[in-house]
């Protein structure tokens, strides 16, 4: 059986990929950055590059 490592992040809007080992956690949830994790307060995205998420 293979471990997962990696997963898209929880952000419904966000395209980015993370590693469970580096992920942000929050709500059982594994997010790429606290931007997503926060639910984008301030309406900025994460800033990765190729990805335009924002909530």
């Amino acid at each position: 059986m293979a471990t997962v490592t990696q997963m898209k992040c929880a952000c419904e809007s966000c395209l980015c990929i993370v590693t469970i080992s580096d992920a942000i956690q929050k709500g059982g949830q594994y997010f790429c950055g606290q931007a997503c994790a926060d639910g984008h307060p301030s309406g900025s995205g994460c800033g990765h590059t190729g990805c335009g998420c924002h909530s």
